[in-house]
């Protein structure tokens, strides 16, 4: 029976650096909601039209790929929007996934972000969250992504609460600290 890791997680918790790591370590198959997701908008799809013909040019850049930063503002700060993208990327995200595990006869990592908001659970064998504390959360997103303090916290009231994913998961890891920690508890659950 295959093994489905679910790696879920906080915005800017370290989800990338554990599958990273799982992928370079272990050389697991990794698969990804937000390439999925990506690929989901790309000039030409339906998803791409569907969103430039709800806001217009101005979520476009020069060469017609999504202005992610633009989205990302209507996105954060209306849920009703958020909503409705999801409703466009989530069922291309879910088909992918289903496509690509369905192939998996040993381990894979599935790196889904929204795990539990978009119910994925069932994708997976099991669920590993990945947790920091909030200041370290907000601090990694305003440095990443270049954001300011609203903008971070927006981002992160915009998903389910860390506490909840933690109570749901069957592995918890804790990056609080060094990557040496993080790499100890990976290594000790792999």
């Amino acid at each position: 029976m295959a093994r489905i890791i679910g790696l879920t997680g906080g915005i800017a918790t370290g989800k990338s650096t554990v599958s990273d790591y799982l992928a370079q370590q272990y050389h697991w198959p990794v698969f990804d909601a937000d390439i999925y997701s990506r690929v989901a908008v790309l000039p030409g799809t339906a998803g791409w039209a569907a969103i430039t013909d709800r806001y217009g040019p101005e979520v476009l850049l020069a060469d017609h790929t999504l202005n992610r930063a633009k989205l990302g503002e209507i996105a954060f700060t209306h849920a009703n929007e958020r909503q409705w993208l999801e409703s466009i990327i989530h069922p291309f995200v879910r088909k992918c996934f289903a496509q690509d595990l369905s192939d998996i006869t040993d381990t894979a990592v599935a790196v889904i972000p929204l795990l539990f908001e978009a119910n994925l659970q069932k994708m997976v064998s099991e669920v590993w969250v990945v947790t920091c504390s909030l200041q370290q959360q907000l601090d990694r997103l305003q440095t990443r992504n270049r954001l300011t303090l609203e903008q971070a916290q927006a981002r992160i009231k915009s998903q389910m609460p860390l506490a909840a994913k933690v109570r749901m998961a069957d592995v918890v890891l804790d990056n609080s600290g060094t990557t040496a920690d993080l790499i100890e508890q990976i290594t000790a659950k792999a």
